[in-house]
This record gives structure tokens, C-alpha cells and sequence, in this order.
């Protein structure tokens, strides 16, 4: 219900700066994408995804509920800044230890800030083994995060598919109307969500130089 209240539609138009402008941004995006997709499969790894579940919970990203209430009230009460059109594109990979087919459903949306938005990501799991994932996501411009809402999305948050198992997960989101005032971003026309799933581990932590086959029960 709550996602149905807020959907809107998108126009079809781009807006774009002059050529020899748009040229530039576009160098400087695409060069902080391959950067953060680089930084991101090197060194977040799974061990990372709790940072990034903090950060998630106490800047309002991910899937929350909680923040979805709250910020309802704001959300009906934005006004769209229509001359803004911005081009929002969708891409995904998988960890190399994830079996999933993960993948947008759309490449692309046209969204103006102000406006709530709704895409979908496919994940399927073509094993005989149920699998449980986790995702984590990357922005670009890094400039845009803080402008950048998710309603409701499935990153931070256990995935579980059982064999063979295909679903649509969604991301309801925004862009803060604030996006249009900022002059660091007064070129961008265009936005990269990135999503990476990872599967998940439950292992327990081992103590150096002490084998679980040692330890032995308390006795009273």
C-alpha cells in the first residue's frame, strides 16, 4: 500500500548541459565508477557489510520502515523540480563466491528530484542449494548519496532463494529536491545505482592456537 501511495511516473525527456560540459562530467563519472567498483570488489569483501549496515541504519538507507513512516509526511509535501530531468542507470554483479544470476530489470529510469521512483533487480538462484545473499550498493557521483532516498530497498539485508528460485526485489527511492541547489552537481545528469550480492557466511570466529575440539563444557 505504502508503495502504491507514493509511485510516480517518469517522463521521457533528458536534460543535458552543453557538449564540451557533458563530455567532461561524463570522464569524471565514469572514472569514480570504475574506482568504486574497484575499491568495492577488492576490498569490502562480506567482511565489510556490517560497516555498511551501520552506515545504512543511521543514514536512513536500505530497507526501513521506520524511516519510511517518518519521512511520509516530507515525501507527500516535496515539490518536483520539473526543469531537472535526470537520467538514473541501473547495474549489477555478483561476488566471485555468488552463484546467483543478479541483474536490473530496467537500465535505466528518468526521475526528477522530488519525485518518488520505483525500479526492480532479478536475482535467481540457478543451484540445487538454497543460497542466502546479501547486497551492498554503490552511487555515483559519490556527491549524489546524500541526496539519494531509498524507501525501501533489499541491500543489508539477508536474501534467501531456495533451488532454482527467481524473484523481483524492489528499490522505491527518491532524490531530495535539495539535488537541484547543490553547485557540485549543477552538470550531473545522469546517476549510477550499483548493486553487488554477495553470499552470505555463518561461520564461527576462531581463536588462534585454541581448536574447538579442546574446548570443553563447563562442568558445576
Amino acid at each position: 500500500m505504502f508503495v502504491r501511495t507514493f509511485t510516480r511516473l517518469f517522463g521521457p525527456h533528458h536534460f543535458f548541459s552543453s557538449r564540451s560540459s557533458r563530455k567532461s562530467y561524463e570522464s569524471r563519472t565514469f572514472l569514480y565508477y570504475g574506482l568504486s567498483m574497484g575499491i568495492t570488489m577488492l576490498g569490502v569483501g562480506y567482511a565489510g557489510v556490517p560497516l555498511y549496515r551501520i552506515y545504512c541504519s543511521r543514514y536512513s538507507s536500505g530497507t526501513n520502515v521506520e524511516f519510511a513512516r517518518a519521512k511520509s509526511e516530507d515525501i507527500r509535501n516535496m515539490k518536483p523540480v520539473r526543469d531537472r530531468q535526470i537520467t538514473v542507470y541501473f547495474s549489477a554483479d555478483t561476488y566471485s563466491n555468488m552463484a546467483w544470476n543478479f541483474k536490473p530489470v530496467q537500465t535505466q529510469l528518468t526521475v526528477v528530484p522530488g519525485e518518488t521512483a520505483l525500479a526492480f533487480y532479478s536475482a535467481e538462484n540457478p543451484t540445487d542449494e538454497p543460497i542466502i545473499g546479501i547486497a551492498t550498493y554503490t552511487i555515483v557521483p559519490p556527491e549524489a548519496s546524500k541526496y539519494f532516498n531509498k524507501i525501501q530497498c533489499f541491500c543489508f539485508e539477508e536474501q534467501r532463494l531456495n533451488p532454482h528460485e527467481k524473484v523481483d526485489m524492489p528499490v522505491f527511492f527518491y532524490l531530495d529536491p535539495e539535488f537541484a541547489e547543490d553547485p557540485k552537481l549543477f552538470r550531473a545528469n545522469h546517476i549510477i545505482l550499483h548493486y553487488t550480492f554477495f553470499q552470505a557466511r555463518h561461520e564461527k570466529l576462531s581463536i588462534p592456537g585454541i581448536s574447538s575440539t579442546n574446548i570443553q563444557p563447563a562442568t558445576s
